[in-house]
């Protein structure tokens, strides 16, 4: 396995870190639970493998990710590894539930319940979950940053955190506002000029943050080429699979501490083990034709949206609340792909915020403001058939 330094904090970690938020389920009906046995293996194999990094979140698997990580190493794997997890400010927020306790009172209940759930008396990197440019100012305004520094001078957190999907400016704005000693990031080749793009990781770098990369293969989409990538792929002398192509292009920069991979079975996390144990698994690995190979996989890639949507958002405040834009996105991802899991679950999301195709009430106020032309009321018809029924 290789190693790799974890921004200024002084120790490493492994360069794969193991997400828990694909942990093998089990369905029956309209409910899913994580397969317990299956994933004690999973975790288990990991740890004693040479990985050192594994990340969990608060809401992963409905609350049950962490207690699975936490109850998989017992028993003296917890102390030879470093532990990553969420809370995000939607739920310290959430004063429903909270018997008349204020936010900061909420955000230390919810740690206090994690570490039980994590069979462990501090956490190594605890993070702000999920910052949004919507929530950036109530964050600062409700100190939360503040809270977490008296957890970490409490020994319950060793280091604090966030991570982030969106775009570059708030991410800047986020990532120079506070000394973090990590942050974590959405990053592909597919994806690298959007969310917080090439410029956010050189960002991190200089600021000696530790970086974190999740999604390197968009949800495992990038995993199984459609047939007009994967002729690219074959130009290539050195045969490589698809998803090692996906992680070098993450491996090259020098920045990045560790990359996450939610594994789903044990041959996956064997695969994935053996692609960040090679020699040359290390910054710099991509060579310039390597680099052009990617770069027009990313243009074949981007060919295959279905749905010209270009993001642009003038179709936008929807009346009933739909986000036309993402839902679209999560339509195009399954159509690019040649799979609609992955966009399933993100749409099951939309659906919890009731910004999902389903409250589309056909006014076609949205229609007359798209530059595109784009028929949006039957488009979104299309994709809710196509990305709803996740169970979770």
């Amino acid at each position: 396995m290789q190693y790799r330094n974890y921004g200024k904090t002084g120790y490493q970690v492994s360069a794969f870190g193991m997400g828990c938020m694909r942990l093998p389920r089990i369905v029956q009906g309209d409910e899913a639970q994580v397969d317990r046995e299956k994933a004690y293996e999973m975790i288990r194999y990991a740890a004693d493998h040479g990985v050192t990094y594994f990340d969990t979140a608060y809401g992963y698997h409905n609350k049950t990710s962490e207690e699975v990580l936490g109850e998989a190493l017992e028993g003296g794997r917890r102390e030879k590894v470093k532990i990553a997890t969420k809370q995000p400010f939607g739920i310290m927020e959430d004063l429903s539930t909270g018997g008349g306790k204020t936010i900061l009172e909420n955000a230390r209940r919810n740690l206090e319940n994690t570490l039980k759930k994590l069979r462990t008396s501090y956490i190594d990197m605890y993070l702000i979950h999920n910052i949004q440019k919507s929530t950036w100012d109530d964050i600062k305004k409700n100190k939360i940053i503040e809270e977490y520094e008296k957890f970490r001078a409490e020994g319950m957190i060793k280091g604090i955190g966030f991570s982030y999907h969106g775009q570059f400016p708030t991410f800047k704005d986020v990532l120079e506002f506070y000394s973090w000693d990590m942050c974590q990031i959405q990053q592909n080749f597919v994806d690298v000029e959007k969310e917080a793009t090439a410029e956010g990781i050189h960002l991190a770098g200089k600021k000696g943050c530790a970086l974190v990369i999740m999604e390197p293969l968009r949800g495992g989409l990038l995993a199984a080429p459609p047939v007009q990538v994967k002729a690219i792929y074959d130009e290539y002398p050195v045969k490589r699979p698809a998803v090692e192509w996906a992680f070098r292009h993450v491996l090259d920069y020098p920045e990045v501490s560790t990359i996450l991979s939610g594994v789903s079975t044990l041959e996956q996390l064997k695969e994935n083990l053996e692609i960040f144990s090679k020699p040359d698994a290390v910054p710099g690995c991509l060579s310039a034709d390597e680099k052009q190979i990617l770069a027009r996989v990313k243009t074949k890639y981007d060919s295959l949206a279905s749905i010209p949507c270009t993001a642009c958002e003038y179709c936008l405040p929807c009346p009933q609340g739909v986000n036309i834009p993402g839902v679209f996105a999560r339509y195009n991802d399954g159509a690019m792909f040649g799979s609609f899991e992955p966009p399933r679950r993100s749409y099951m999301f939309m659906t919890r915020g009731k910004q999902d195709a389903s409250f589309c009430a056909a006014c076609g106020a949205c229609e007359k403001k798209c530059p595109q032309h784009i028929g949006i009321i039957k488009e979104l018809k299309t994709a809710h058939e196509a990305l709803k029924g996740w169970v979770e």
